[in-house]
């Protein structure tokens, strides 16, 4: 009988059958294991996960690597060699007792080992099958790998982050990566509802180009509307001034203004009363159209004071505003402990017998995220899912074992 805790949430008797590495995929089952799913993470005998050797920084005393365990709580590591036919074999059986394949390989690369979509849907007509690719499985680039930042520069968010006078930069985090994830786990959750009401499976095509396109946002349809392309404009917004960072007595704030009522109760409250009624500043596309002449007014009374003081009274103004925290300062900070943003977890290996993990942010009231499984060791729960799922007994689970085949 296995100890493996029983989930809950609102997916809970729902399998993943997880071929996924690195981030966008194992960002997309995190989510779908935080809601109650069952993951078994299949992985490559030996090396397991690329992210398992993403190091350092490693856990607090312990040898695996911090990149993984952010993406990885809430499954249980297989390790199966799907090069093999008897680790196909292995695979398919496991298929027929899961809901859901999520997998990252090169568009068709499953198809080598006889688990492309193609292949499985008619053993498995009920079968969720998303496949999360940097281009998607069709058109004249599917056949390209997909890297984050590639993907940050050919999605067009690269050219519109940094200095006007600057390089090109992309974004701190790999956001390409995290939206596909993120979108794929949307699509998974669709496909749920319609094969509730249908019984039928269907593959989800998710491609990173595709998904950084969609949140273009704003900027996007900037684009669409004018037929001209954005330019790079630091930390201010391309619609809405004052909407930037400043800098103040000690280090710097951002002041995020959205509306004309608003910019006026900020020019009467800091000694700026004559603004709002002046043409240059009066609306906010008055505003943007004089974009540099705000700045250059506003720049000087910021600096009057520190970050602190313009915080306190900004707040009290609900004008918007906020200090520029490092990770140390995001971790301190009274609001995100509140909200509980950082877990603990057992760990086998970690310093002290536990291991802090990022939080999942979705709260949901009656069926909350799920944290029963810290981020596995490469392999650890093979015998226990083989036994379980199955039905192998020791003398066979050491056989594929001899044979490399696990």
């Amino acid at each position: 009988m296995s100890d493996t805790p029983t989930p809950s949430g609102p997916l809970c008797g729902l399998r993943v059958f997880d071929l996924t590495r690195v981030l966008a995929g194992p960002t997309c089952v995190q989510m779908l294991g935080d809601l109650g799913a069952e993951v078994i993470k299949i992985e490559k005998p030996g090396s397991g996960d690329d992210t398992r050797g993403f190091a350092p920084p490693f856990l607090p005393g312990s040898s695996e690597s911090a990149y993984f365990a952010g993406v990885n709580r809430n499954k249980r590591s297989v390790t199966l060699d799907i090069a093999q036919p008897e680790g196909q074999a292995l695979a398919h059986r496991l298929l027929g007792r899961c809901d859901i394949l999520v997998e990252n390989f090169k568009a068709g690369g499953l198809a080598r080992y006889g688990l492309g979509w193609e292949q499985v849907r008619g053993a498995h007509p009920g079968l969720i099958y998303c496949s999360i690719t940097g281009f998607g499985q069709t058109g004249p680039y599917a056949a390209r790998p997909g890297y984050d930042s590639l993907v940050q520069a050919m999605g067009g968010v690269m050219s519109l982050t940094g200095e006007p006078d600057g390089m090109p930069q992309k974004v701190g985090i790999p956001v390409a990566d995290l939206f596909a994830g993120l979108y794929g786990c949307i699509g998974v959750l669709a496909a749920l509802r319609h094969r509730e009401r249908t019984g039928e499976g269907q593959h989800i095509d998710i491609g990173m180009l595709d998904t950084h396109v969609a949140w273009l946002a704003n900027q996007g349809m900037n684009y669409l509307a004018t037929g001209e392309n954005p330019p790079r404009l630091g930390n201010q917004h391309p619609n809405i001034v004052p909407y930037q960072v400043f800098a103040t007595a000690d280090g710097h704030v951002v002041l995020s203004i959205g509306n004309d009522a608003t910019f006026r109760r900020f020019c009467t409250a800091f000694d700026l009363a004559a603004l709002p009624d002046d043409p240059h500043f009066a609306t906010n596309a008055a505003r943007v159209a004089n974009r540099a002449l705000v700045t250059d007014t506003l720049a000087p009374v910021l600096a009057r004071h520190p970050t602190a003081w313009w915080v306190e009274r900004l707040e009290a103004l609900s004008i918007g505003g906020g200090p520029i925290n490092r990770l140390s300062e995001v971790f301190a900070d009274p609001q995100v402990k509140a909200r509980n943003m950082v877990v603990e977890m057992a760990h086998p290996t970690a310093a002290g017998g536990t291991v802090k993990l990022l939080a999942n942010p979705v709260r949901l009231s009656a069926t909350p995220a799920d944290y029963r499984l810290p981020p596995p060791l490469l392999g650890a729960d093979t015998e226990a899912v083989l036994g379980e799922l199955l039905g192998l007994d020791p003398a066979a689970i050491a056989g594929l074992r001899e044979r490399g085949v696990i």
